[in-house]
């Protein structure tokens, strides 16, 4: 069960590399852009590595041995946000594209952010609808707006 859905996000990160990486390629004779946005980048990227990393081992942590139940995530930023490690994963993305700002990478993150939100959104409505004490101000992705 774990390999059907590790085969193919494992594969997706590793095309989309490729094709970042391809993308940058394509890029060599193109003049440099004139804001270098390469810092501000990788700090983006470091803080929603971190981030995503700390969120994902909270929610590995829900439930203990043999348990089956479904709780509503507690700790970090899951009192504002149901999906914290979306949010960072879309701010791990416009990091990537801060560092190569290529048009690819930027469209890459624009298409993230969406499937990200559309993913969120609809986890947001399951605990609603599942948790009769979930709390209503809790957003999908975005603090205090969606």
């Amino acid at each position: 069960m774990i390999l059907d859905s590790a085969i193919p996000i494992t594969l997706s990160y590793f095309m989309s590399t490729v094709t970042m990486i391809y993308g940058q390629h394509l890029t060599k004779d193109c003049p440099e852009p004139q804001i270098n946005l390469i810092y501000p980048g990788i700090v983006l990227f470091l803080v929603a590595i971190i981030g995503n990393l700390y969120h994902h081992f909270l929610l590995s942590k829900l439930r203990g041995k043999g348990e089956k139940e479904y709780k509503i995530p507690k700790g970090g930023l899951f009192g504002i946000v149901i999906c914290p490690h979306y949010m960072f994963e879309i701010i791990d993305f416009y990091g990537v594209f801060f560092i190569s700002q290529t048009l690819y990478s930027l469209i890459f993150a624009i298409g993230t952010t969406f499937y990200l939100l559309g993913r969120s959104h609809a986890t947001r409505n399951w605990y609603l609808s599942k948790f009769e004490d979930f709390p209503k101000n809790v957003m999908a992705v975005i603090p205090f707006v969606f």
